[in-house]
């Protein structure tokens, strides 16, 4: 599956930032950014990465002083950078923080620097700008041995490169540190699924979704492989679920709608596709190659497709 969770670097000031920095402590409220991944040429980012060891003991164990101009003033500047009006001008703030506080001597420039080179990542990530997003997770990475955010987010880009084993290694990184991300157990789950490991990834949503059941992106893609197990039944069970918490999900009303019409339930499939309103949905490359629906999925969309087409 393709929907991989995507967090903002958590912000570890005395001072309260408000803002996308948010996302990772609002998981459990739905507030875990879902990533649509695009498919880059891997042959373009030369090397490999260097595998991440989390070592929370080294995480720093007290508030920093809010009596230090310094990081009120970087404080400051992080919550401009995370309210951008554009992704470009995001990124150069990010760099600005960087410069202007990479070279400080004070206890928190390291923490602090080190969540600025993630959050750049992120942005240069979104731009497609996937060597560079690389270097600023190693870089965030290194300053901050006890961080699994930048972590998972250089495996969602390794990911987006068709770099699936180095992907699995940060995400089960991230979990070896912390058991319990439901980020991480959905986008490792995203990696087998590419894979073809069909079991695997399935164990790896369903994990997700124990831990989070409100995570709508993972219980959608645990739908998505109980269907292409053979598990129909629970299939349509758990795709009827999220639509009664989710009517307008896309992705997963589209699904319903193909897998009836594959079960002969003809004008139930129609009701339901007569209300997905995302057109990339009606483009089986997309569905099969960005989105990327597991193939017993895709082949009940063409089915599906097909016979519309013939109809007109």
């Amino acid at each position: 599956m393709s929907i991989s969770a995507l967090r903002g670097v958590y912000c570890r000031f005395l001072i309260p930032v408000q803002g996308k920095s948010s996302r990772r402590r609002a998981l459990l409220a739905g507030g875990l950014m879902p990533v649509m991944l695009l498919s880059f040429p891997s042959t373009n980012i030369a090397g490999t990465v260097t595998p991440a060891k989390i070592d929370l003991s080294k995480a720093p164990t007290h508030p920093f002083d809010a009596g230090d101009e310094r990081l009120r003033e970087a404080a400051s500047l992080f919550q401009k950078a995370l309210s951008a009006p554009t992704v470009e001008e995001e990124e150069s703030l990010w760099t600005e923080v960087i410069d202007k506080y990479g070279n400080l001597d004070a206890e928190w420039v390291s923490d602090i620097v080190s969540r600025a080179w993630g959050n750049r990542g992120n942005s240069r990530s979104r731009q497609g700008k996937m060597e560079e997003a690389l270097a600023d997770f190693d870089r965030s990475i290194e300053l901050a041995p006890y961080a699994a955010d930048p972590v998972l987010n250089r495996g969602v880009t390794l990911e987006s490169l068709g770099r699936y084993e180095e992907a699995a290694a940060d995400y089960e990184a991230v979990l070896l540190a912390q058991p319990n991300d439901p980020a991480a157990w959905n986008n490792l789950g995203n990696v087998k699924a590419a894979s073809g490991l069909w079991d695997e990834a399935l164990s790896n949503y369903r994990r997700a979704v124990q831990i989070a059941p409100e995570f709508s992106f993972a219980a959608a893609n645990y739908a998505l492989i109980l269907y292409q197990v053979g598990k129909e039944n629970e299939a349509f069970k758990q795709f009827r679920s999220l639509l009664r918490k989710y009517p307008e999900f896309p992705d997963v009303r589209a699904a319903l709608a193909v897998t009836l019409y594959a079960q002969g339930l003809t004008a139930e499939a129609e009701t339901n596709w007569g209300r997905v309103e995302d057109l990339r949905y009606r483009d089986r490359n997309w569905v099969r190659n960005t989105r990327k629906w597991p193939p017993r999925l895709v082949k009940a969309l063409e089915g599906f497709l097909d016979v519309k087409a013939v109809a007109k």
